[in-house]
């Protein structure tokens, strides 16, 4: 078999698969979870370099490769229940308020410093509303975010496909008001600053320097986890009832 987008797979020492262990019965009960051991005979990790020419994603290949059986997670062919109770949680992790919430800081000081129309722009009428409008989204998901969390008692449901998918918009949205925010500043790229190699970035704007790899990186949060598309749908059966 194969697994595309790996992510950190060159570290890892362990990976857990759901593998087809019974093909008689309906697809999503067929399944097992096994916990494999990456230097298992048989296991290629084969690098995908990104747009900023970091390593952070793999394939990683599976030839013919035998898995102890005492590795096997659980009982056998309820993998995906267990893989259900996982993405539950990874889905509202992902709606990742706090980090939304600094990357707002951020957005507004840069607002505060750039300018338009000799005026700052965090004052201009339209972008302010742009950001206001974040501000209240970021608001009204942390709320939410809180009332699933509130439920200790079980794992989250559908609704965790709601946090995933408000907390990702929100994120790339933060990223995009970014890159207006400095302008043509965030379109050099700067490796050497980007890795620690230099003290400052290569148009002195150590703020601005990198937007362009961090806008482009943050167009996977609506993928990875169950792209925002699935979520959907999940949504739309889960919870409307469609």
């Amino acid at each position: 078999g194969q697994k595309t987008w790996t992510t950190l797979a060159q570290f890892a020492d362990m990976i857990f698969c759901l593998v087809r262990t019974d093909t008689g019965v309906r697809k999503q009960e067929g399944i097992s979870f096994l916990l494999i051991d990456m230097h298992t005979p048989g296991i290629t990790v084969r690098p995908i370099i990104m747009l900023d020419e970091d390593h952070e994603v793999n394939e990683v290949f599976f030839d013919n490769v035998r898995v102890p059986a005492a590795n096997l997670v659980g009982q056998e062919n309820r993998g995906w229940t267990y893989a259900k109770y996982l993405l539950g949680h990874e889905r509202t992790g992902i709606a990742a308020v706090g980090r939304s919430k600094r990357e707002l800081a951020f957005l507004k000081s840069l607002a505060a410093r750039e300018s338009k129309n000799g005026k700052p722009l965090i004052d201009d009428p339209l972008f302010a509303a742009r950001l206001a409008n974040l501000e209240i989204e970021l608001m009204a998901l942390e709320m939410t975010v809180l009332r699933v969390l509130a439920k200790a008692d079980k794992a989250p449901g559908p609704e965790a496909s709601v946090l995933k998918v408000r907390g990702t918009d929100i994120q790339q949205a933060l990223t995009e008001l970014m890159m207006e925010a400095v302008g043509p500043m965030a379109l050099p790229f700067d490796p050497a600053y980007l890795e620690g190699k230099s003290e400052h970035s290569v148009f002195d704007d150590d703020d601005a320097a990198p937007l362009a790899s961090y806008y482009f990186n943050y167009r996977k949060t609506s993928i990875y986890g169950g792209s925002n598309e699935i979520q959907r749908n999940i949504i739309t059966q889960m919870i409307l009832g469609l």
